[in-house]
């Protein structure tokens, strides 16, 4: 991953605006604004650095392209720790694409993705966590995933993984005096002593790895389906939690054959909000692969809304299939909650009346909310259930910060540290074991070597190439 020659780009989004900026990174990146900036103060005498200059940006030709504002930052102190330069346009495509076509002409190259934050990771500017946490940022659907990903642009996350993986070295050394000076007795590496040691770190390491599960939602949206037999009103209740129509609806049991996923927020917590087929015994093909589908996306679910006719009352049927879920992850290694929704309450209250209709708040030990999706009655209420259940189900409670949202010291791994961070897990438990088996000092230090090398793939010292590439790769041009 060689850092070669001055890169350019569009750092702002594609499309219309008021600003867009030209980013320049590199050892010729002030040469090569000199050349294209024309100053319109007549007491230019060159750039000072972080100071805006206003002028135009001119073409190899010397013609005008666009009146900007340029700015010369010097290295180190910068984002990528190179020299860098901007130029700030009108922000349409086409004056954008000139001014970077004037600036490659000039000696730049087009920037790959992710280029420039990934000579700020080689430059020391930031380290792998950090990086990760610039695209996290950009790509956050809402606050709560925001502030998660400030508190990994901190350091916060490396600073942790750093702790830890400096007490399996200092724990190392110890070894290596064991075993090199033998004749000498050294106390703390007593095998107990030794296991504690272990023990501590993989406490770390497991609060991180927990930290990971109650902030996935806040990063990835909650997984939310809905569930329950055909005409249950489930494609109603997916339009009402969306505030559009997005569901076929008719009085035909069987209409959803395939799911329908689509992303909303539940009081500023992302979901993945999913409509299934309903779930029965049906001749029809291409229903029974929709049914199959359901039933998968049930087991994978954060939470399951198990969607009631409430006219038609809560019967047998509806029973033993909220039995069959709910006991269908009794022990399961994913946690998915339920919650009973008690749908079509304006169809009951016109038959039974009003005041005659007492819905209940559990139903087989499962929380209940009773709504009306046509009328969109407690529609409100369920989606504050919902979140609440997705959230105590991640082991989060709801009120983590202001608005229900993460604390921004909340330390959550993303998906690929989270990765790392098992891996180097099962290599703290597989020393523990061996250290209690009696296992040789010198023969566990490879496994303790080896759980510091895992862990330091998460700050990237010592991350493969190929790791490196892939989430680089994945940035946006320009960032």
């Amino acid at each position: 991953m060689r850092q070669e020659g001055t890169i350019a780009a569009i750092a702002t989004p594609p499309g219309h605006g008021g600003v867009g900026i030209i980013r320049i990174s590199g050892p010729d990146s002030h040469a090569i604004l000199g050349r294209l900036f024309l100053p319109a103060s007549p007491r230019f005498s060159g750039f000072r650095p972080w100071t805006l200059h206003r002028g135009r940006a001119c073409d190899a030709s010397g013609a005008p392209l666009d009146d900007v504002l340029a700015v010369a930052m010097p290295g180190p102190r910068t984002f990528t720790g190179e020299d860098v330069a901007e130029i700030h346009c009108h922000g349409g495509p086409a004056v954008l694409a000139a001014v970077l076509e004037a600036a490659c002409a000039q000696g730049a190259r087009l920037a790959g993705r992710g280029e420039f934050t990934r000579r700020a990771f080689l430059n020391g500017r930031m380290d792998l966590t950090q990086a990760e946490a610039v695209a996290e940022m950009i790509a956050a659907p809402a606050r709560g995933g925001l502030r998660l990903a400030q508190a990994r642009l901190q350091g916060l996350l490396g600073t942790r993984v750093a702790g830890l993986r400096a007490r399996l070295l200092d724990l190392r050394a110890q070894v290596c005096v064991a075993v090199d000076f033998p004749e000498d007795e050294v106390d703390c590496l007593a095998p107990d002593a030794f296991v504690a040691e272990c023990d501590a770190v993989a406490v770390g390491v497991r609060g991180l790895l927990a930290a990971h599960e109650r902030g996935r939602c806040w990063q990835e949206g909650a997984l939310v389906v809905l569930a329950g037999h055909v005409n249950a009103g489930k494609s109603s209740l997916m339009n009402a939690l969306l505030g559009r129509r997005r569901a076929i609806v008719t009085d035909m049991p069987g209409t959803t054959r395939d799911f329908i996923e689509e992303p909303v927020q539940l009081a500023g917590l992302p979901v993945r909000l999913v409509d299934t087929a309903g779930l029965r015994d049906t001749g029809d093909i291409v229903e029974q692969e929709g049914v199959r589908i359901s039933r998968d996306l049930v087991a994978q679910a954060d939470l399951v809304l198990l969607v009631v006719d409430a006219a038609a009352g809560l019967g047998h049927a509806e029973r033993e299939l909220l039995r069959q879920v709910r006991d269908q992850h009794t022990g399961a290694a994913h946690s998915t909650s339920m919650l009973v929704v008690l749908n079509k309450t304006d169809l009951a209250e016109f038959t039974e009346g009003a005041a005659a209709v007492q819905w209940p708040s559990e139903v087989e030990g499962c929380p209940c909310v009773a709504v009306s999706a046509l009328r969109g009655q407690g529609v409100d209420e369920l989606a504050a259930a919902a979140r609440a259940m997705v959230l105590a189900g991640l082991g989060a409670p709801d009120a983590t910060g202001a608005g229900g949202e993460p604390e921004s010291g909340d330390l959550a791994p993303n998906l690929r540290q989270a990765q790392v961070l098992r891996r180097a897990l099962d290599e703290l438990e597989a020393l523990v074991a061996d250290v209690r088996a009696g296992v040789p000092y010198d023969l566990c230090s490879v496994r303790l070597d080896g759980a510091c090398a895992v862990l330091s793939e998460i700050t990237g010292e010592t991350t493969p190439a190929e790791v490196l590439e892939h989430i680089f790769s994945s940035f946006c041009i320009g960032k």
